[in-house]
Order: C-alpha cells, then sequence, then structure tokens
C-alpha cells in the first residue's frame, strides 16, 4: 500500500519527471501526484484494431498490430525523410507503414526508432489511413508502441485518455506519468463522501472513479466513473456557493436605504415613457433587497431591449439619493461610452454627477475623476475594467451594477466588490441563462427577470437569405427614411479565412450596391473617440448605414435602425446572433434581419436554424447550451473558475440538482462542516474554491 502522504508528493520526484519536466507540470498547475492524478481527461478516443471490412473511419485514429518484415529510409524531396517498414498485419496483410522527418545533416533523424523496426518485432501503430479502404494497405504513423512493452497498454488496445498538455510535454509522456502517479497513489486515495450518500446516489468510490476516467475498461466504467466526478464537482461548487451566500447574510452593510423620490420621482417624469409591470416589479425586487441589512447580490435577467439600463439606472438613484455612490462596469469601451451616454439623457437637468472611466480617457482626465470619485463628489461612475484597478478608490460605494456579466469571472465580482466594504451588487445579463447554467455558476445570487418587452414593440423577422435579397432589403429602408447596420465577423481579409472583412466590403458596398447611401464604418481597431463619434452619428441620423464588426452586439440603441444583414452569420455564436439582432426593431417599426451564409458544420446551420425560428431569449440560450456546450456559454473567465472538468451542464442536470439538494442537507445537519467524517470534503472544498475564488473563509 502507498504511504499515507504520497498524494502530497512533489511531482518532481516520481519516475522520468525530475525538475526540468517538473517545471513545464507546474504551468498545467500540476506540482503534486495529488495534482496528476485528478488531472482528468479532456477526451476519450477509441484506440480499438481497425478491423478489415469496414473501412477506415474519418473521424478516428487507424489502429492495427502487426509484425516488422524489413524496413528502409529514402528521401523524398529536399525537406522530407520517410522510414518505410513492411508490416505483416493480421487480417489486413502486407501494410506499408510510414514516418516522417525532416532531414538533418547533423545527427540521424530516425536515430532510435530503426531498432524498433528490428525484423519480426511486434509493434501497435496509431496513424492515418484512406477512408473508406475495406483493407488498410498504407499507414502513416503518428505514435508507434512495442507490443512486449507494458506501458503500450496505456496508449492503445482500447478507450485512450486525451490530456491537456503543454509545449513540451509530449502527451504520450503525460499518460504514462499519470498512470504511474495512478499506480502509486492507490492506496491514498480517500473516499470524501458519507457513505449513506453515496449508497443513496448510487455512485462508485472515488478510487475507482478516478481509475475509471484514467483507464476505462469500457465506455459504460468510463460514464460511471465520470459521473461520480461530476457528482462531487457539483456538490463542493453548492456547497461553496451555500457557504459563499451564508457569509455574505452574516454582513452587516451599517447604513440603510430611505426612499425619498427626490432623485426617483423626476427621474419617472422626465422618462417619456410608462414602465411596463415588469420593470416596475423588478425595482421594487431590487429595492427591497437593498434596504435589507446585509448585502445584496442579485441577478438581472431581460432579454435584448427589456428595459434593464433603466432598472440599473433607477437602483443607482436609490444609492445617490442616500449619500451614497454608485458603479456601473461595463465590459467594452463602447458599451461604457452608450451607458454614459444613455444614463445623462436619461438624468435629463437631474443634480446627478456622472464620470466615465476607461482606458481612453486621457491621462489628466483621469487623475481629475480618480480624484472626485475618492473625495465623494461624484455619484455614478461609468467605466470598463479600469474600474478596478487598485488606483480607483471610492469614498462611499453603496452599489455596484455589472452590465453583461458573463464577460467577468468570479474573481472580478469579487475584486469589485472590495471597493465598497458590504456593498450591493447588481449583475444583468441580456442573454437569459439556461436553469443548470444558473444554478452552477450564479448559486449565490437572487434572480430578477423583465419577462415583458415595451409596448408597441413589434417582433423582429429573421431570414437565412441570399446577399442580393438583403442588401436590396438595406435599399428600401433607407428610401423610407429608416436605417441599417451591415455587420461583418473580421475587420481585414486574411489568406487564412474564406471570410468577408469590414474593411474591404465597405469600399465595395459604397462604391457598388449602396452608392448614393451615406456609409460610415466602425471596427473594433478605431481609437475610441472615432468609434464614440460614428456611433453618436448614426444615432443622429447622420448615416443611413453603418457597416460594423461585432463591436455593435451591446450597448446600441437606435430606434430608427429596421433592418441588419449579418455577413457570415455562421460564424458567430447563437448568442452574439441574438444579441447583434437586437440592434434594431427597438422602435415602433417592424425590423427585418438577414442572415448571410453558407453553414458548413451542423452545428452552424442549427443557430441560423434556431434564430429564423425564434426571438425568444431563454430558448435561445438553451439552445447555445446544447449547440456549444458550458465552456463557450458561459465564457473563458466564468467557465474556469467553475473549476467544472468531469460535469457537463449540457447533459448533467440531474446530478446538479441532487448535488444541490445532497449540499443543503450536509450544511443543515454540519453547517461548517467540521465533523470528522466531513473532514476529507472540507478539504477539497478549501483546496479547490478558496484558492480560486479568494473569497470564501473557511480558515
Amino acid at each position: 500500500m502507498a504511504q499515507p502522504g504520497i498524494l502530497d508528493n512533489p511531482a518532481q520526484y516520481l519516475m522520468g519527471v525530475g525538475p526540468k519536466r517538473a517545471q513545464l507540470l507546474a504551468r498545467l498547475g500540476l506540482e503534486t501526484v495529488g495534482d496528476l492524478v485528478h488531472h482528468l481527461p479532456r477526451a476519450w478516443e477509441d484506440r480499438s484494431p481497425t478491423p478489415p471490412g469496414r473501412g477506415v473511419p474519418p473521424d478516428a485514429p487507424l489502429v492495427l498490430r502487426g509484425r516488422v518484415v524489413d524496413s528502409f529510409t529514402r528521401r523524398a524531396g529536399p525537406h522530407l525523410m520517410l522510414l518505410v517498414a513492411r508490416m505483416l498485419v493480421p487480417e489486413h496483410g502486407e501494410v506499408e507503414a510510414v514516418w516522417f522527418k525532416r532531414p538533418s545533416r547533423r545527427y540521424d533523424v530516425f536515430q532510435g526508432l530503426t531498432k524498433d523496426l528490428a525484423r519480426g518485432t511486434d509493434l501497435w501503430l496509431v496513424g492515418r489511413g484512406e477512408a473508406g479502404l475495406l483493407k488498410v494497405r498504407r499507414i502513416d504513423v503518428d505514435e508507434h508502441y512495442r507490443v512486449d512493452d507494458p506501458r503500450s497498454a496505456w496508449h492503445v488496445g482500447g478507450l485512450v485518455p486525451r490530456y491537456p498538455t503543454t509545449e513540451g510535454l509530449p502527451e504520450r509522456w503525460l499518460r504514462e506519468t499519470i498512470g504511474r502517479a495512478l499506480e502509486e497513489a492507490a492506496g491514498s486515495i480517500a473516499e470524501v463522501l458519507p457513505p449513506e450518500l453515496l449508497e443513496r446516489r448510487e455512485l462508485l468510490a472515488r478510487p475507482q472513479a478516478l481509475k475509471a476516467v484514467h483507464r476505462p475498461r469500457s465506455a459504460g466504467e468510463l460514464e460511471e466513473g465520470r459521473r461520480r466526478l461530476a457528482y462531487d464537482e457539483f456538490l463542493l461548487l453548492g456547497l461553496a456557493w451555500a457557504l459563499k451566500h451564508k457569509q455574505l447574510r452574516q454582513v452587516d452593510k451599517g447604513y440603510g436605504y430611505e426612499v425619498k423620490r427626490s432623485l426617483l420621482t423626476p427621474f419617472k417624469a422626465t422618462l417619456g415613457f410608462e414602465l411596463t409591470r415588469a420593470q416596475k416589479r423588478v425595482i421594487n425586487e431590487i429595492f427591497e433587497d437593498m434596504r435589507r441589512p446585509h448585502p445584496m447580490t442579485r441577478l438581472l435577467q431581460g432579454d435584448v431591449g427589456s428595459g434593464k439600463t433603466v432598472v440599473a439606472l433607477a437602483s443607482l438613484l436609490l444609492a445617490v439619493e442616500n449619500g451614497r455612490q454608485g458603479a456601473l462596469m461595463a465590459p467594452t469601451e463602447i458599451l461604457a461610452d452608450q451607458h454614459l451616454w444613455t444614463v445623462r439623457q436619461f438624468l435629463g437637468d437631474l443634480p446627478v454627477r456622472v464620470e466615465l472611466l476607461t482606458s481612453s480617457v486621457s491621462k489628466a482626465r483621469r487623475a481629475r475623476v480618480l480624484e472626485r470619485v475618492a473625495d465623494g463628489s461624484v455619484d455614478i461612475v461609468i467605466g470598463t475594467h479600469a474600474l478596478l484597478e487598485g488606483a480607483v478608490r471610492f469614498k462611499r460605494l453603496a452599489l455596484a451594477v455589472i452590465d453583461e456579466q458573463h464577460r467577468f469571472g468570479v474573481r472580478q465580482r469579487t475584486t469589485l466588490r472590495q471597493k465598497g466594504p458590504a456593498m450591493d451588487l447588481l449583475l444583468m445579463t441580456a442573454t437569459p441563462i439556461p436553469r443548470t447554467l444558473a444554478l452552477a455558476l450564479y448559486g449565490d445570487l437572487d434572480a430578477s427577470t423583465l419577462d415583458e418587452m415595451p409596448p408597441g414593440r413589434v417582433p423582429i423577422v429573421t431570414e437565412h437569405a441570399p446577399e442580393e435579397r438583403a442588401l436590396e432589403a438595406v435599399r428600401r429602408e433607407v428610401a423610407r427614411g429608416r436605417q441599417a447596420y451591415v455587420v461583418y465577423p473580421i475587420i481585414e481579409e486574411s489568406a487564412r479565412l474564406d471570410l468577408k472583412a469590414a474593411t474591404a466590403e465597405f469600399e465595395r458596398l459604397r462604391a457598388g450596391p449602396f452608392a448614393g447611401l451615406r456609409t460610415a464604418l466602425v471596427h473594433g481597431r478605431l481609437p475610441g473617440p472615432k468609434k464614440v463619434a460614428a456611433m453618436e452619428e448614426f444615432a443622429a441620423g447622420t448615416w443611413d448605414v453603418l457597416v460594423a464588426t461585432q463591436v455593435i452586439e451591446v450597448g446600441v440603441d437606435v430606434p430608427n435602425a429596421t433592418v441588419m444583414v449579418v455577413q457570415n452569420a455562421d460564424r458567430f455564436g447563437l448568442a452574439s446572433l441574438h444579441q447583434l439582432r437586437g440592434r434594431i426593431g427597438r422602435g415602433h417599426d417592424a425590423g427585418r434581419c438577414f442572415l448571410v451564409c453558407d453553414p458548413k458544420s451542423e452545428a452552424a446551420r442549427r443557430r441560423v436554424q434556431v434564430l429564423c425560428e425564434t426571438t425568444d431569449g431563454f430558448r435561445i440560450g438553451e439552445e447555445d447550451l446544447k449547440i456549444r456546450g458550458p465552456g463557450e456559454a458561459l465564457g473563458t473567465a466564468q467557465h474556469g473558475e467553475l473549476g467544472l472538468e468531469a460535469a457537463d451542464l449540457s447533459r448533467d442536470s440531474d446530478l446538479l440538482g441532487s448535488a444541490r439538494e445532497d449540499a443543503e442537507g450536509l450544511l443543515s445537519a454540519d453547517p461548517d462542516l467540521l465533523e470528522a467524517r466531513h473532514a476529507g470534503l472540507r478539504a477539497r472544498l478549501v483546496g479547490r474554491y478558496q484558492k480560486l475564488w479568494q473569497s470564501i473563509d473557511l480558515a
């Protein structure tokens, strides 16, 4: 049996590692034997021997076991050497195996390989062959293993794990190293769940589960192991959220709010429109939460155009009319600029001091803004990630609003929260979040939903159409006095991408189809002031058509814009397409969105189909999760901070629900997980989330 402390041993001292490779492992966060054991595969590949008669599958490697008959080397031009072996492969007959190398004057490029090709040697070969052939005649070899080497069992013969790695660490070597770590630590992997929980949920023991994912003997065993580890991840996440929520509830803000109406009443009067029932309900929910003695953490969901900005501004004004400060953070400068313009329009002549803080603000102005924020003479500051910088200090920050929150991670939310002790936090999203994602990502949040659009809005019609039809619709709408967007996925043409680029297409459209129309161009590389100027001019009606990249995805509100053409629409994600489409139909006229593309993949075709079928953001969110998976749907920052590797949010919703229920039960019986039988669970929770989020105190 392995020593009890083996999991904590440095990975450097495992056979075959050493100090240099230990440094490379550290890049992956793998510093101990335990880290290696818990480094889960990103996928599994079926490397069972390829049988004859079925043809080489196009999406799987060719795997053969054969005996060397003879071998030789030859040049295939000035920059390529080939090593060719004739192999006798049962059921396939004689097969030509080919290795490729660049020639070198300094050494034999096939040195070390030729000794494996002695006549009579049995080898496993993994590589590529011509798809469709009933019998294999040639294999281009990527990997080979001697059959008499016991380590070959890690690489061929069945389901083989594929691991995330880094430059300098061959996956073959990493697979073997993880295998040795698992063998050495087999007796030290402790079970962290109570026996009754394992029995009730019919889960594998943890040591069995880890072995099943690293060395699965069958697809069924692999799935059992994966589900057990996925359950663990969900349980730890549920415990982390519950403890974070509980700790926040124990914080006393030390101040209260009173609805004084000195700002809120004139604000409502200057809006020029009646709030929807949903807006009134959500504002009341937020106000009630803000008036509680502990800090608010609330998620505001609302489809594109449902009026989230008005709700957020009302919440900020409650803080301001009680003598406190508010902050509104956006992921991009163009959205921050748009928020500044919108807020000032809504506020009119109200005595509220609003400032902007982004990386484009001049050094002198930035210094003045920082000084005024620090002394309290700024009521609301609107900005980007610049608000997170250490130089930004508030005198009495009471409410922070984060727009497009999926662009920010848990740690960034924590950093912003530290700007105002015990402050309230409101997160906003225009992409409604599927329930499984909401449970996983926002377990510490209460949620409010704007489920009603302002009156008079006409649903947008979306059509997968040829370019000629789309551009003709633009000309017709402009002739009616309306405006249009034409959106491209990239700025400049690239030899590597068969995509239309905004800059070249802008010139083509202006000289051809849009000749005589007032056409402008905006993209992410334009300096901030020029971007803002172009957007403000478009909003003012100076331009008929705005040719743009994805920078207009959020934060652009032009009621007169009624048509949008999205070029190469199959290259955009579903959430992005929904956001882009939300830039039109914001007035009382019908909006039309044209998706111009020739989708090649099933996923791309499905995205286009879904967008043409519905404008329901919740359905789009669910479909986005199914199509793209949780990693992309969450965004890099958020997905990485959830710590989910085995769990799949798009198919493990039953596990997530069970784990959340069990987390509540565990904490109900043992609120701080101090009982001896929960020691292992507590240690894993601290190791994962206290370190990752820097916001859970379990010391």
